[in-house]
């Protein structure tokens, strides 16, 4: 059996960190993913889907203090299913991703203005450090070059092992 979903979108607010009864530290937030497909055709606009994240342990704590409202984000977990009785006794269902990994969509300076900044080519990349399977910190991964570092090969062929 396989239950794995990643996303990416934009946070609708701040993260809440909260922590359990035993002191565990719990964050949600809830993450605006479009929609590949769906939509007004005409004018271009997509379908939003509002997606609530719950993260745990260093995770959680990674997420509440790296990230804010606005700010572009990589979600790696689980889909999860809750039920629950409201405050008038009735049933109700709830799903929620329960996140293992959360990456920067963006770089700092893109999460700020909402969009793409043209200047460079790309954001950096961060890469998760794991802590007993439960979160990651920040490292940066060195860019990748910018296309004028490339140079042109000759294309003659012959050394072409097939």
């Amino acid at each position: 059996m396989l239950n794995h979903i990643v996303l990416m979108g934009r946070l609708t607010r701040d993260p809440e960190l909260r922590r359990t009864g035993s002191g565990i530290p719990v964050t949600t937030f809830t993450l605006a993913v479009d929609r590949d497909f769906g939509g007004n055709r005409e004018t271009g606009e997509r379908e939003t889907d509002f997606i609530d994240i719950v993260t745990w342990r260093s995770t959680a704590e990674f997420v509440s203090k790296y990230f804010t409202k606005g700010r572009m984000a990589v979600v790696s977990g689980r889909l999860q299913i809750r039920n629950w009785n409201d405050k008038d006794g009735n049933k109700r269902r709830s799903a929620e991703v329960v996140a293992d990994n959360v990456y920067f969509g963006d770089s700092k300076r893109d999460g700020a203005a909402g969009g793409f900044d043209q200047s460079y080519a790309a954001p950096p990349a961060y890469e998760p450090q794991s802590f007993g399977g439960y979160g990651q910190s920040p490292a940066p991964v060195t860019p990748s070059p910018a296309v004028s570092d490339f140079a042109m090969l000759e294309d003659d062929g012959a050394d072409l092992p097939f």
